[in-house]
């Protein structure tokens, strides 16, 4: 029996674990948290921290693994792939191109260096630098960590008076204490974030989402809501397509899960965001399956054991899908759950995490969500109509 092991222990990996152990194989978990609630249902667990890459080499040794992943867990995905390395286990790619791709800084100047779109960005550890030099960037501007994921650590800035501020919120969240100051691009529509795969360096499965934001919420960068198909052209799909494939290859990336964020901006012009060898959070590859039938999680699992993956086709979608992400905008105890009962008859499935007398904390980042709601419709006006209003139709009460 393969061994898989499985990179921090967060809900999202719940899935991964069942599929995983459906498919026949041993499932070891393993970070520095022993009560977070994936550890429950892995054959293992071990208390290693994922950040540490020497002390999961040195675990990955002992247990004598065939594969490792860290699937919908960014902390982990650099471990993963020196693991990998070390190891000559199979890997998403070269270990110096997935360290490119998590760091928001080396990634825009290796897109900048490649002549893809890239916003005018500059990276910093030093935040009296950033203050001289800030005169040559235009307002307003994004101020986020180099090296954190889930929206943490993100401020828009539209005053220069808030520059400093913005910041020292960024270096709160930044493990090597680096921060990133980039131009603000607007989308014309909606961004995208969602999963894709490629195998051998070829793209087989490419899709892109309406990702949602609630300005209302206590971090509006933390996206609340998505839903398929894109609403972003057909030219700048193909564009990006096109362009995703170019950095795979500059890269040598291999056989891999991406969670791609791209956006169209109004000028019309289209651009790579963010690219990490991994799955998304917010249960992306499971509204993937539902809305096209690809079970991502099953060939994330095949491409890290090394395994053949017959069943990647490219994106159709079976209808309109939505998801609402389940988050509470205060701290509190919660009560309960309250669905419109004009919209029951869209809801595909509830998943709340969450009972009545738990305390819950405030949406200021994508860890502190507490379930979503699976939403189906057949067509794109009736999904516009509920999703553009959901935070009226979905209420959270919390006391």
């Amino acid at each position: 029996m393969k061994k898989l092991l499985l990179l921090g222990g967060l809900r999202y990996l719940i899935p991964v674990i069942k599929t995983a152990k459906k498919m026949g194989y041993y499932v070891i978990t393993c970070d520095y948290l022993p009560d977070n609630v994936a550890h429950q249902y892995a054959d293992e667990y071990h208390n290693v921290s994922i950040i540490e890459k020497e002390a999961v080499l040195e675990l990955a040794k002992k247990l004598k693994i065939d594969g490792i992943m860290s699937f919908a867990v960014d902390p982990g995905v650099i471990t993963a792939a020196y693991v990998s390395e070390k190891l000559n286990l199979p890997s998403a790619g070269p270990y110096k191109s997935i360290k490119v791709l998590q760091n928001k800084g080396l990634f825009r100047d290796f897109l900048e260096k490649h002549d893809f779109n890239v916003p005018k960005a500059r990276t910093y550890t030093s935040l009296v630098q950033a203050l001289q030099e800030f005169s040559s960037f235009k307002l307003p501007v994004i101020v986020k960590p180099v090296d954190s994921a889930g929206s943490k650590g993100v401020t828009k800035v539209f005053n220069a008076s808030y520059l400093q501020k913005a910041i020292e919120h960024a270096l709160l969240f930044s493990p090597s204490q680096t921060f990133i100051i980039e131009d603000f691009l607007e989308s014309k529509n909606f961004s995208s974030d969602s999963d894709c795969f490629s195998i051998d360096g070829k793209l087989q499965f490419v899709s892109f989402s309406n990702q949602r934001f609630d300005q209302n919420s206590p971090n509006p960068y933390t996206p609340s809501a998505y839903s398929w198909p894109s609403s972003i052209s057909e030219k700048n799909q193909s564009e990006l397509i096109a362009e995703l494939q170019r950095l795979i290859e500059l890269l040598g990336m291999k056989t891999s899960i991406y969670n791609i964020e791209v956006r169209e901006t109004t000028d019309n012009r289209a651009y790579i965001m963010e690219v990490s060898p991994r799955g998304g959070g917010n249960r992306l590859s499971e509204m993937l399956y539902y809305a096209t039938g690809t079970n991502l999680i099953s060939a994330a699992i095949q491409a890290a054991l090394g395994e053949e993956i017959t069943e990647i086709q490219p994106a159709v979608y079976k209808g309109e899908w939505a998801e609402i992400i389940l988050y509470s905008n205060k701290t509190g105890i919660f009560n309960s759950l309250n669905i419109n009962p004009a919209i029951q008859k869209y809801v595909y499935e509830t998943d709340l995490w969450v009972k009545k007398g738990d305390r819950v904390k405030a949406f200021t980042g994508a860890n502190e969500a507490i379930g979503s709601l699976v939403l189906k419709f057949k067509t794109q006006e009736k999904l516009e109509a509920v999703v553009s209003n959901y935070s009226g139709l979905v209420e959270v009460i919390v006391h």
